[in-house]
This record gives C-alpha cells, sequence and structure tokens, in this order.
C-alpha cells in the first residue's frame, strides 16, 4: 500500500484537530441565509462564529482571482449590467475584473434557499477582499477564521480557467501575500491543482473533493498527497472514516444541511461539516454539548 507523506506542519495540525470540536465550514459562506461566495454571506459566517469560510475561485482575463461557484456568471442569481436579466452567460475568465464588477450577484434570490435575503447590488468578491474581510473583522474568531478555497477547474474544458500551474501559481501567491498558508486549506475535484500546490507550498493544507464514488480514503488523496478527504456526505459510512483516520487524513464532508444529517456525520467521527446553514449548525452542535 502506497504511504501518503506529510508535512511536520501538517501532521500537527492533524493531531491537534483530533482534540479540538468538529469543524464548522460555513458553505460560500452562508448560503442558506446570504447571497453565495458574496462578502455579506462571508459577514454572516464571521458573525455566527464558523470556523471555516469555505468558497470557489475564478480567475477573470486579467489575472485576478475571484470568488464564484460557477465558470460563467450565474444566470440565476445575477442580473447583467443596467441590473438586465442575462441572455448569455459569458465566461468569467473572458471578462476583465472591471467586467465582472458590473454584474449584481445579491439582487436575485436563490429559489432553492426560500430563507436566503437577497442584499441587492452584491459584487463578485476578490479572493483578496474576502481575506481583508476577515482581517477586519471585530467578530470573535474572525482573527482565526480558516479559508478552505476550490480552484474551479474542469479538465475537460481547459479554455474555462487557468492551466493547474498557473491556477495554484495565483492563489498560493496571493496566500503568501496575506500571510495566510497556516490559515489556508485548497480543495478540488482536480487532483492536479493540488498536486501543483504541493510544490508551491508544503505549508497549505490540501483537500481531495470527490463526488459520486466511494474511493478508499488513501487513494483518493494519494495523487495529490492531501491531507482532507472531502467527500459528497451521501457516499461514505463510518467505517470509511475510521480508515481515513487510521491514515491521519481527515474526513470533512460536504454539503449538510438537515439536523438528521449531522447527526449521522457526529456518529460517523468526521473532523469537520461543510453547511449552508452554519448558524444553525453551531446552534445544533451546542445544544448537544459538542462545541
Amino acid at each position: 500500500m502506497k504511504k501518503i507523506i506529510f508535512s511536520a506542519f501538517s501532521v500537527l495540525f492533524l493531531a491537534g484537530s483530533a482534540a479540538q470540536a468538529m469543524q464548522v465550514q460555513g458553505h460560500r459562506g452562508s448560503r442558506g441565509t446570504h447571497p453565495e461566495d458574496t462578502l455579506p454571506a462571508f459577514e454572516e459566517a464571521l458573525r455566527a462564529g464558523v470556523d471555516v469560510l469555505e468558497l470557489d475561485l475564478g480567475v477573470t482575463k486579467d489575472n485576478v482571482v475571484v470568488v464564484s461557484h460557477d465558470q460563467h456568471i450565474n444566470q440565476v442569481i445575477c442580473l447583467g449590467p443596467e441590473g438586465k436579466p442575462i441572455e448569455k452567460a459569458p465566461l468569467i475568465n473572458s471578462l476583465t475584473l472591471a467586467e465582472v464588477k458590473q454584474y449584481d450577484c445579491g439582487t436575485l434570490k436563490n429559489p432553492r434557499f426560500p430563507r436566503q435575503t437577497p442584499v441587492p447590488g452584491t459584487r463578485i468578491p476578490t479572493l483578496a477582499e474576502v481575506f481583508n474581510l476577515a482581517a477586519a473583522s471585530k467578530h470573535p474568531g474572525a482573527a482565526k477564521v480558516r479559508f478552505n478555497i476550490e480552484t474551479k477547474i474542469d479538465p475537460g474544458q481547459p479554455g474555462n480557467s487557468p492551466a493547474p500551474a498557473a491556477f495554484a501559481k495565483l492563489v498560493v501567491e496571493l496566500v503568501k501575500q496575506h500571510q495566510l498558508e497556516d490559515r489556508v486549506i485548497i480543495q478540488s475535484f482536480d487532483y492536479r491543482t493540488l498536486a501543483e500546490v504541493k510544490k508551491l507550498s508544503p505549508r497549505i493544507l490540501k483537500a481531495q473533493l470527490t463526488s459520486d464514488d466511494l474511493l478508499a480514503p488513501e487513494d483518493a488523496v494519494n495523487s495529490a498527497k492531501a491531507e482532507i478527504l472531502s467527500p459528497y456526505f451521501q457516499w461514505i459510512n463510518k467505517e470509511v472514516v475510521e480508515q481515513a483516520h487510521k491514515a491521519g487524513i481527515q474526513v470533512i464532508p460536504w454539503t449538510l444541511n438537515e439536523p438528521a444529517e449531522w447527526e449521522t456525520a457526529v456518529a460517523y467521527g468526521v473532523d469537520g461539516i461543510i453547511t449552508d446553514y452554519p448558524a444553525d449548525l453551531i446552534a445544533f452542535l451546542k445544544a448537544k454539548k459538542l462545541r
């Protein structure tokens, strides 16, 4: 069986995390209550007291790292320049930052989330703006909050994003500029970007995302030498989590929004939970005396 080699920092982090309360990761900030992947959503997550802000990354035509789950401007949740509906969604990497900032991604309410409160005029933020928001925040815990940032890259559509090495370089350089190597996790479904991150900064933790598949934890993370397995929740069980822990791998599944799911995740012994409703999850864990 292949062995996974961790940096000294990673070993200390993983060992220490076992004694800590379960991580609460605010998915796209607080998608259930605020426009996703926006500064208001991250502000709400900080107010709630999350341990980790989870977010997604794209890159503009002029090589600025921005926060967006979709490689295109999302027509469902964004309005075009001058507040008009978007007829044809442009690729983010076909637009300059100035052009990206013309889109309003806070007025339209996501129909999937009835509790979501629109914030008209909200723009797609840069990753630097998210880092600065946390640095300036007065909410308890903001000074230590971690960032779990996903490189949105599709191997089958290489023109939609930078190549893995270029993408990783842009993100890692920004993390280093903000002196956040010890507080950032970079996650991806594409192991190639994680492998490139490993070359650039052994201090930054890496999370291998998986979806509708069941993989042995060591097999899932080995290509990128990742320290964390982040699977779709329905495709793991207690045995998988235990197997991962024996190999020194954290398990942080996505995206769990119901108390019944949280109960199961706690029973599995996962290390953290990614949720659209971080305030609700924190209240749940406190009621269970798990936080």
